[in-house]
């Protein structure tokens, strides 16, 4: 019997897009970059605590080159905005330490996308993933809830919770699983500027099947729920920052 086919949540040419954009912003001497820059200081603190010393080692979704530089000039780097498709097998393997930033959380088939990270590793090699999981955005859902009113429009993506996590490295059949998720807080002075963070970093909504673009009206109801949950003149969000790892048997 035929495998069936993951369902479409996400468009893999608007994510392609939203990338693309995000690498041009990117190129800005002010871009802001503290979500990808979290990733890169965990993931050296892990390796660090760990005690790894990659010798081979695969990099996918990390633009800022920081883990490059930090692994040494064996180092691969991957990148989805350039056709690097973490849904098929690899074309290289072999490697001691694959690190994903960043990506996960926006594939249609995540539990094929950990399969082919496992077969990229070698015997007893490390595989560390981080993405924004479940619990992120709250004022944004909040704010989109609010501008949609009784008819709710998908806006904001679906995430992965910790509990699915560990289930789907399980199923992926990763050895010594670990998963664990941090938040990171960032206030904003206007919805505007939040929006405009999300996309300079990659994360705007990318969904297959995307409410309507937002009238007059319901964007003053989405910017009057983020002025209401401010303090202070500035308004709070959270980031949930869920990583993955485990080892190849």
């Amino acid at each position: 019997m035929a495998s069936q086919a993951p369902p479409q949540i996400f468009a893999p040419k608007r994510r392609l897009a939203v990338r693309r954009r995000m690498l041009a912003l990117q190129r800005q001497p002010d871009a802001p970059r503290y979500i990808m820059a979290d990733m890169v200081e965990d993931v050296l603190d892990r390796l660090s605590f760990l005690r790894v010393e990659p010798r081979r080692a695969l990099v996918i979704g990390d633009w800022t080159g920081m883990l490059a530089v930090s692994f040494g000039p064996d180092t691969i780097q991957a990148e989805p905005a350039e056709h690097f498709d973490e849904e098929r097998p690899y074309p290289f393997g072999g490697f001691d330490l694959i690190v994903s930033l960043g990506t996960l959380d926006t594939v249609n088939d995540l539990p094929g996308a950990l399969i082919h990270l496992r077969g990229a590793l070698a015997p007893g090699g490390l595989m560390i993933a981080s993405f924004l999981g479940a619990g992120s955005l709250p004022v944004l859902r909040g704010a989109m809830l609010a501008a949609d009113g009784d008819r709710p429009a998908p806006r904001v993506h679906p995430q992965v919770d910790v509990r699915a996590g560990g289930q789907l490295l399980q199923r992926a059949g990763f050895a010594d699983p670990v998963i664990d998720h941090r938040p990171l807080d960032v206030s904003f002075r206007s919805l505007d500027r939040l929006v405009g963070d999300l996309r300079a970093q990659g994360l705007s909504n990318v969904l297959a099947r995307s409410g309507p673009a937002l009238g007059k009206a319901a964007l003053a109801r989405a910017e009057q729920a983020f002025v209401a949950a401010s303090q202070d003149g500035r308004t709070t969000e959270q980031f949930e920052i869920l990583t993955l790892s485990g080892r190849k048997r």
